[in-house]
Formats: C-alpha cells, structure tokens, sequence
C-alpha cells in the first residue's frame, strides 16, 4: 500500500514543491488548498488528490480530511506548510491583522494537527511536519507578529513530541531561511502610522539584507527535499534546519551571549 501524505498550503510555494517531489516519489497526495479550482498543475498528476481548505474553517478541515483518508484509506504525513508573514511596525498593526496571523500561523496548524491525531493514533503510526522558519527561532525588528507565530510553533511542536511519541508518532519542525517563493511577494505589510518609527524602518530591510547576502538560499526544491527527508529518515530528530542563512541566524543566537547576540541584532 502507498503512503499518504496531506499537505496544506499546496497551491503555491513549499506546499506546492512538497506535493510534486512527494508525488515523484509514489506517494499518494491529499494536496490541500483555498481554491482546488484554480490549481493548473497538480490536477493532472496521478495519485494527486486536490480538496478544499481554508486552515481557518474548522468545518473544512474535517471534511477535507475525511475526504483524503476515504480516497487513499491511511493518513502516514501531514506536513503542515500553509502561512504567511505579516510585517511592518507592530504599535501600528490592527486586531484583526493579529488575530488573523496566528488563526494562519498558529491556530489553524494546531486544529489540522488535532483532527489527524486520532487517525495516525489508532494507525499507531504517523509523522507531522510543521514549517517554521528561522524566525521562529530568532526574532528581528518589525517581525513581532510573524515570528511570535513561528515562536508559537516551535513550543507547540516541541512539546506535542513527547506527548505522541509513545503512540509511534513523530513530530518534526522544518526551519527554512529566505527561499525564492511566493512568500515575499505574499507577505502582508503593516500600513506604519508612526513618524517615529520611519528612519529605522528604513534602514531595516538594508540592514537585514547585507548580513546574509554572501550566503546560498535555499531553493522551494531543496526546501521539499529537506521535507521528504524528515518524512522518511526515521530519525529520532526534531528540527531540520535548511538555508546557510537560517543556519547564520540560529548560530549567532544560539553560540552568543545573549547581551552579543542583542548587540549584533542591532547593528
């Protein structure tokens, strides 16, 4: 019997990248997306399943997860991929743009995550991989919103690890730098109504630019490979870390002082 894999977020980016190299692989393929109607490419795959869902409708997470475990009959991966960035001056940002980053982000990885437990429970088996990002292990300027969210993920998975284990299921954190995705154009800015803020805003995406500009990014592909990687290792591993870039940041946290790491942030 095939494996299954569920992917949310599969209409664009790593979500979309994973489903291909998943498919390639002879996995069969629950690929979940907001707008299945629209998709013009991994409709003509074989074994590719495409369902409805919008992560922020519970009733849609259920059906869509019903539908894929009726087609295929096992659920083994739910690579939890669909996110997004919200930037820009948090003294600025509205409620609805922080609620709506952690019902994405945050709420709707952990109401997917909730639904698929009890099939991967009773299969005593299962692998769940949740995208982070570096930022959810470090924080920068003008971030907060985006990477409390990935902060969020990283408790949540961490801590959900040792709660299912013991039923044979794993759980895996994938942590990406910049990637030539759709993400940036894609990021929701924070409309900034502050004077105050305006010269270091400024001076931001410069700053932030230059300290990796030297290092290889990670492609969407490299990124999957990594995926697939976590789905079928077997490794008693919890975080995949891919992109020099990310590698960069988590080392200057990780291998400074926090006063250093504070300072280096700064500069």
């Amino acid at each position: 019997m095939k494996n299954t894999v569920f992917i949310t977020g599969a209409s664009s980016g790593l979500g979309k990248a994973s489903a291909k190299l998943f498919q390639q692989s002879g996995w069969n393929v629950i690929a979940a997306m907001r707008s299945p109607e629209n998709e013009k490419e991994l409709n003509l795959l074989e074994n590719v399943l495409l369902v409805k869902l919008d992560v922020t409708n519970p009733q849609q997470i259920q059906e869509a997860i019903t539908q894929g475990t009726e087609t295929f009959g096992s659920l083994d991966v739910l690579l939890n991929s669909a996110g997004y960035g919200l930037m820009g001056v948090f003294e600025s940002s509205n409620p609805e743009q922080i609620q709506k980053q952690f019902e994405v982000n945050v709420f709707g990885l952990m109401n997917v995550t909730k639904t698929v437990l009890p099939i991967m429970r009773t299969q005593k088996k299962g692998t769940i991989i949740n995208i982070s990002s570096f930022g959810g292990i470090t924080a920068g300027p003008f971030a907060s919103l985006y990477n409390s969210s990935k902060f969020a993920v990283e408790g949540f998975s961490e801590a959900l690890h040792f709660e299912v284990s013991p039923f044979g299921i794993n759980v895996k954190i994938v942590e990406p730098g910049s990637i030539a995705t759709n993400f940036r154009s894609g990021i929701e800015i924070i409309q900034n109504t502050i004077e105050e803020y305006n010269t270091e805003l400024a001076a931001f995406i410069p700053k932030f630019t230059k300290r990796t500009e030297h290092l290889p990014k990670a492609s969407a592909e490299e990124v999957a490979a990594t995926i697939f990687g976590a789905a079928t290792d077997r490794l008693s591993k919890l975080r995949y870390v891919i992109g020099e870039d990310a590698q960069f940041y988590i080392d200057l946290k990780n291998k400074n002082s926090e006063e250093d790491f504070l300072k280096l942030m700064q500069n």
